[in-house]
């Protein structure tokens, strides 16, 4: 079993005794492996690695744990960095989804001008991290889930020589919720996705054996009638489009609607997160004195199987599976038809001690190629503007994308949303 040093940014977040809970599942395939948990909240990172020092004597564990809130310590000589932090917090998220809905445009944590400001508030603080693994970790790789997992991933890949990866359960999740609106079993059907994160489409789907297709229409005209709102969305696009999408695009073609949704709610998505945020701190805490800590589901962000796919991942490289699993990285030797080589997609891959292997990919449906292009070229502009841009990039970025796609409102998001993010960003960026 692999032995490796994983520093894991972003450990004390508020997911981060889920993903330590999930991680120790897997410690066998990690064994006498040394995992350093890394934040800027001493008190949340001291919860967090009581809970998993005690997880690990409890379970007799062959790994070990430390925290730091000093980066590059923490980073030293590590084989692997785990990513997955949210600078601002979900105080920043909030403002991501607030300031835009005022200027008529959706306000979503990865998509549109709201995915935009993250991008630059992760891209920022990951120059940070690759120049700290350039002079202590040279030979590290990053396995990243810190959002926009494909604008972080195109700007380390694009601007730096740090190896990175990113991941994100999307091709595993999207899928059934269209089979199962459809009254089918996702069980089984085989669906594999491609295209950009958060923006990918199936390329085959079958059931039992055949194309699932015929049978996703025959459960929308059975079904339409008796679906919530995100399943009826869903199932209609994929009858519509030829292809099952991920949950995201109904941000794109049920726009005006979703709009409507979002300017008549009383709180935002991360609202009502922060509203549920203690709870899951007082729950953490309680189990950090115990000697064999049991996180209850409901009571911990996000669950406590988080970031299971970056485990499974690298378990599969460092241990040499061959694994097929999802993973974005860049489109080598032009694998997915239609997007440059150096584009990151997301696409299902073999996963193995000598890298990341892009399957055999069959090409977008052309009802769909175009507007997964348009976000892969605003993905291009949000890294490029995140790692060396100015206003400017950031303004042509903004009008790439399609949720946005007006110049005046592009400029006045820019400079508000600039403006109220400038603790997080570089002088460049700034109105």
């Amino acid at each position: 079993m692999a032995r490796i040093k994983l520093a894991y940014l972003g450990g004390g977040s508020s997911r981060a005794a889920g993903t330590m809970a999930s991680l120790l599942w897997h410690a066998k395939e990690f064994a006498g492996s040394e995992f350093v948990l890394i934040d800027l909240d001493p008190d949340h990172l001291e919860v967090v690695r009581a809970i998993t020092e005690r997880m690990i004597k409890a379970q007799g564990l062959d790994v070990t744990v430390t925290a730091t809130t000093d980066r590059r310590a923490g980073l030293a000589d590590v084989d692997a960095v785990l990513s997955s932090f949210r600078p601002g917090g979900f105080a920043a998220r909030a403002l991501d989804e607030r300031i835009p809905i005022k200027h008529g445009v959706i306000g979503q944590e990865t998509q549109g001008p709201g995915g935009f400001f993250m991008s630059l508030r992760s891209v920022n603080v990951l120059k940070g991290v690759v120049e700290d693994l350039n002079a202590v970790a040279p030979n590290a790789k990053i396995f990243n889930y810190t959002n926009p997992v494909n604008i972080v991933s195109q700007a380390v890949t694009q601007y730096s020589d740090v190896p990175i990866v990113s991941m994100c359960e999307g091709p595993i999740v999207f899928p059934p919720v269209v089979i199962k609106a459809a009254g089918l079993d996702p069980e089984r059907a085989q669906v594999t996705m491609a295209g950009v994160n958060h923006n990918c489409w199936s390329t085959e789907a079958l059931y039992d054996g055949e194309d699932i297709m015929p049978l996703l229409e025959k459960g929308w005209e059975e079904r339409k009638d008796t679906l919530d709102a995100n399943s009826r969305r869903a199932l209609h696009l994929a009858v519509t489009m030829g292809s099952i999408p991920s949950d995201y695009f109904n941000y794109y073609y049920f726009r005006e609607e979703l709009l409507r949704e979002q300017q008549g709610a009383a709180k935002t998505r991360s609202e009502l997160i922060m509203d549920a945020v203690p709870g899951y701190w007082d729950h953490y805490r309680e189990q950090s004195t115990v000697d064999a800590p049991e996180l209850d589901p409901a009571r911990s962000r996000g669950g406590i199987h988080e970031l299971e796919l970056a485990i499974d991942v690298m378990s599969a490289h460092y241990n040499d599976t061959g694994a097929r699993l999802p993973v974005n990285l860049p489109n080598a030797g032009g694998a997915l038809a239609g997007f440059d080589e150096s584009t990151v997609v997301e696409v299902w891959c073999n996963v193995d001690k000598k890298g990341f292997h892009i399957e055999p990919q069959k090409p977008l449906p052309h009802s769909v190629l175009g507007i997964t292009q348009e976000l892969a070229e605003y993905q291009i502009l949000a890294a490029k503007t995140g790692w060396e841009g100015t206003r400017k990039d950031g303004i042509q970025a903004l009008l790439a994308n399609p949720l946005v796609n007006n110049l005046k409102v592009a400029e006045e998001l820019y400079d508000e949303m600039a403006a109220a993010h400038a603790a997080y960003l570089p002088e460049r960026l700034l109105p």
